[in-house]
C-alpha cells in the first residue's frame, strides 16, 4: 500500500451577511470575481452579481428557506455552465439543465458555459438562406434570414407569442432546432405553448428552457443566456437553430429589481446602466458563420412587450436598436379581427429581403404599396365618402390581400401554398370572391396543389423558384379552380 501524504488545502470560505428576496450579501471572499458560482451550505447555488471591497452580492439560483445569516459560503472559482448536445431535444429544463418534464437526466454532450463572446466579424457569414415562419404577412412583406435577429414586439395580449410559437411550429420539416427560453411565464402559458408544439410541431427537435414566474429570480436572469448556449452547440455544429426569448421584458424587470436589491446604481426608469450591455451580448451572439466555421446559424427572435402602444419607452428603444427589425403587433388591428395582427407600416426587416425566395419576392414586391395604399384610403370610406370606380376597385383588392394576410393560430402555410395564393391575388382572381370566402380558398390550397400541379408546387418548395411557364400554367390552373366558387357582389 502506497504511502499516504498529507497536504494542506486551501479553501475560498465567506459567510453570509444578509440574505432575502432571491439575493445574498457574502463577506470574506475577497477573491471572488465576477459571475463566479458561490456554493452555500445547504448545496445552493449563487451567483456573484456585484462585487466590492469585502463584500459580494450574489443572487440564488434555488430557493432561499434554508440559508440564513452566517451560514457558509464557499467559492467555487468557476463560472455557470449548463449542459448541450443532443440529449437536450424534446426536454424541458430548467436554466441549469435540470429535467421539469420528470424524465430521466439529461445525458449531456458536453458544459458550456452560458456567457460567450459573439462571433466576431470575420467569424461571420452574410444572411443568405430565407427563415420561413409560414406566415404570409411575415413571409411576403417582412421576411427573415438565417443568422438574422429580429425583435416581435406589441402590447399585452396582442399575439407575440402566437407568432412565436407558429413560426416554430412552421420549422417540423426544415431541420431546424428550435430553443424555447420562457423568462418568468405562468406554467400554464408555458404548458400551452409546449402543448402547442407538440400537437402541430415537431417537439423532438425542440428544447424548452424555463425559468418560470415562481422561479428565484437569478434562475429568471440566466435563462436566456443559458437557452442560447443550449443553441450555440448545434450552430458551431454547422447546423441551423433557431433562439426564441419570451420575453426580454420580463428580463429587464428581473434585472433591474437583483439590480435595486443590491443597490447598483439606478439609472433611466430604474434600470441599471450597463441593462443595454446586457441585451446586445446575448442577442450579439445570434449570427451565421462562415464556412470555415462550419456555415450553422443562429436566428434570434426576441420578445418584448410594449406599454399603451409607447415604442420609444427605454427597453424597447433598446431592443429595436440592436435587432435587424421588428415585427410589430398592434392591438387595434388585433381587436378588429385582423390576425396575426402585423402593423406592415411599422413592421421591418433589414437583412431577411435579401434572403426571400424568388418566386416570393416575384409576388409580394407591389404588395406592401397596394396594401398601405388601401389602409389609406379605407380611412375615407368610413365617413361614407362618395367614391368613384379605380377607388372602389382598390379597396375591394385591399379587401382581399387583408384576407389573404389573416391566419389562424397554429397553422403555418408552405412557401407554395403562400405564393399560389398570392399569384391569385395578383392576377385579380380573388376580386370577383365575396371577401368571405378566402379563407376558405386558402384552406383548400394546400390539397389541391398537390393533386393538380404537384410539379410546379415541387419546384417551388425545392428551389424557390417560380419560371414564366410555371406561372401560366398556374394561372390557368388556378381559374379552374376558382372557376365554380360563387361570385361577389360588391366590394
Amino acid at each position: 500500500m502506497s504511502r499516504l501524504e498529507g497536504r494542506a488545502v486551501l479553501e475560498h470560505v465567506g459567510v453570509v451577511e444578509h440574505i432575502g428576496d432571491g439575493v445574498a450579501t457574502v463577506s470574506g471572499l475577497p477573491r471572488t470575481k465576477l459571475d463566479e458560482v458561490l456554493r452555500f451550505e445547504d448545496g445552493t447555488l449563487g451567483l456573484a452579481f456585484k462585487v466590492e471591497d469585502g463584500s459580494v452580492g450574489c443572487v440564488l439560483l434555488g430557493g432561499s428557506e434554508a440559508i440564513s445569516a452566517g451560514h457558509k459560503v464557499w467559492g467555487t472559482g468557476e463560472i455557470i455552465r449548463v449542459p448541450v448536445g443532443e440529449g437536450l431535444l424534446g426536454r424541458m429544463v430548467d436554466p441549469t439543465g435540470q429535467p421539469l418534464d420528470g424524465g430521466a437526466a439529461i445525458e449531456a454532450a458536453r458544459y458550456d458555459p452560458i456567457e460567450r463572446p459573439a462571433p466576431g466579424v470575420v467569424d461571420r457569414e452574410l444572411v443568405t438562406q430565407p427563415l420561413m415562419t409560414g406566415l404570409t404577412v411575415v413571409d411576403a412583406m417582412i421576411p427573415l434570414g438565417r443568422g438574422q435577429r429580429e425583435l416581435i414586439i406589441g402590447d399585452r395580449k396582442t399575439g407575440k407569442t402566437a407568432i412565436a410559437v407558429d413560426t416554430v411550429i412552421n420549422q417540423r420539416d426544415t431541420g431546424v432546432i428550435c430553443v424555447y427560453a420562457c423568462i418568468g411565464q405562468k406554467a400554464s402559458t408555458v404548458n400551452q405553448i409546449v402543448d402547442a408544439v407538440r400537437r402541430h410541431g415537431a417537439i423532438d427537435r425542440c428544447i424548452f428552457v424555463v425559468g418560470a414566474a415562481d422561479a428565484p429570480p437569478g434562475a429568471q436572469w440566466i435563462t436566456p443566456y443559458a437557452a442560447c448556449s443550449m443553441a450555440e452547440y448545434f450552430r458551431d455544429k454547422g447546423q441551423d437553430a433557431l433562439l426564441i426569448v419570451d420575453d426580454l421584458t420580463k428580463h429587464a424587470i428581473i434585472y433591474r429589481q437583483l439590480s435595486l436589491l443590491l443597490r447598483k446604481p439606478p439609472g433611466r426608469e430604474a434600470y441599471p446602466g450597463d441593462v443595454f450591455y446586457a441585451h446586445a451580448r446575448l442577442l450579439e451572439r445570434a449570427a451565421k458563420l462562415s464556412k470555415e466555421l462550419g456555415g450553422g446559424s443562429l436566428t434570434a427572435l426576441p420578445i418584448a412587450e410594449t406599454q399603451a402602444e409607447n415604442l420609444t419607452a427605454y427597453i424597447p428603444t433598446n431592443l429595436i436598436s440592436i435587432t435587424d427589425g421588428q415585427i410589430y403587433l398592434e392591438p387595434k388591428l388585433f381587436y378588429e379581427g385582423q390576425k396575426p395582427a402585423v402593423s406592415v407600416g411599422m413592421s421591418v426587416s433589414r437583412v431577411g429581403g435579401q434572403t426571400q425566395s424568388r418566386a416570393m419576392k416575384k409576388m409580394a414586391e407591389k404588395l406592401r404599396l397596394e396594401y398601405a395604399q388601401f389602409l389609406e384610403l379605407e380611412v375615407f370610406t368610413r365617413f361614407g365618402a362618395m367614391m368613384d370606380e379605380r377607388t372602389r376597385k382598390t379597396i375591394g383588392h385591399g379587401r382581399r390581400i387583408r384576407a389573404v394576410l389573416a391566419q389562424p393560430e397554429y397553422k403555418p402555410i408552405p412557401l407554395s401554398v403562400q405564393v399560389a395564393a398570392l399569384l391569385a391575388l395578383n392576377e385579380g382572381l380573388l376580386d370577383d370572391l365575396p371577401v368571405t370566402s378566402v379563407p376558405g380558398v386558402k384552406a383548400d390550397l394546400d390539397p389541391w396543389l398537390t393533386d393538380h400541379c404537384p410539379h410546379i408546387r415541387a419546384r417551388i418548395e425545392e428551389s424557390g423558384e417560380l419560371t414564366d411557364q410555371d406561372r401560366t400554367d398556374l394561372t390557368a390552373a388556378l381559374k379552374a379552380f376558382l372557376a365554380d366558387r360563387p361570385r361577389a357582389g360588391g366590394t
